[in-house]
């Protein structure tokens, strides 16, 4: 089903405006028509919940964000774009753990606290990419205020 050119609301293959911002919809059709056509978004097809999702992936959910960020599919779409910069705070977490904490914590023997910020991380994936699939805008403490002021700065 394919989505609206201006808002990213899902549409009909025959409509000509879309019903939620009413913008008018590109005529379909012709060999040029298809996912990779010059000028069309590959993500068109992609839906906004799932972009949501993929977001949260511990370990490569960046690079969906990333991608989600520099889409023309999602550029209006502030629920999807929230969850992409969240995501790409939480991953930095991620990694101020593995390159900050880990090494920190290796020289004190049995004392452990960057295993307990990594289940914490994981939780935080977890439950965001839970949020996403039920398509709410949950804001993590500090990663959300983040998110929010990215948004509103673009």
């Amino acid at each position: 089903m394919p989505f609206c050119s201006q808002c990213g609301n899902q549409v009909g293959p025959a409509d000509r405006f879309c019903g939620r911002c009413g913008g008018k919809q590109p005529a379909g059709g012709g060999p040029a028509s298809g996912p990779f056509a010059p000028g069309k978004d590959p993500l068109s097809g992609v839906n906004p919940r799932t972009a949501s999702i993929f977001c949260y992936i511990p370990g490569v959910g960046w690079i969906a964000s990333i991608i989600v960020l520099a889409s023309d599919r999602f550029r209006r779409d502030l629920k999807v774009r929230f969850h992409a910069f969240q995501g790409l705070y939480l991953f930095v977490a991620w990694l101020m753990e593995d390159w900050v904490l880990r090494p920190i914590f290796r020289i004190v023997p049995n004392f452990q606290l960057h295993h307990i910020v990594e289940a914490i991380l994981l939780g935080m994936s977890i439950f965001m990419m839970v949020k996403a699939s039920h398509e709410q805008a949950y804001q993590l403490p500090l990663f959300g205020e983040l998110a929010q002021k990215s948004i509103a700065e673009h």
